[in-house]
């Protein structure tokens, strides 16, 4: 079951005053970033923040779970959770502030195999 767009439009209002916030569509999923980082995921209508010490601390009681069959555990974010702007939001915050500035890969460069005469 992939999440809805009225889901991620409410976390996403939810958390806007946690920094420069926006979504991506993935695989049916979402992508929610925080000042240009990946902080959480929204899969089957469920928010899963990325793990960092600062949000251990903060949420105080973790459930962990993987957003996905395969993927790495991130804490679990249970609805009730969802309608405390200022509590989300300050959890995005702190997240964001923790995790690294994201690597830009830079696109191949593509070789043309040289003709042999």
């Amino acid at each position: 079951m992939s999440s809805t767009q009225s889901t991620v439009d409410f976390i996403v209002d939810q958390i806007s005053s946690a920094g420069e916030v926006s979504f991506k569509k993935m695989f049916g999923e979402y992508g929610i970033y925080c000042d240009g980082k990946m902080v959480a995921s929204v899969c089957d209508n469920k928010l899963f923040v990325k793990p960092t010490m600062h949000g251990r601390t903060y949420i105080g009681d973790v459930v962990e779970a993987p957003p996905y069959p395969g993927a790495k555990p991130s804490f679990l974010i249970s609805d009730e959770k969802w309608q405390n702007r200022k509590w989300l939001s300050e959890l995005i915050r702190i997240t964001a502030e923790e995790l690294p500035v994201p690597v830009i890969k830079k696109e191949a460069v593509k070789r043309i195999p040289k003709k042999s005469k």
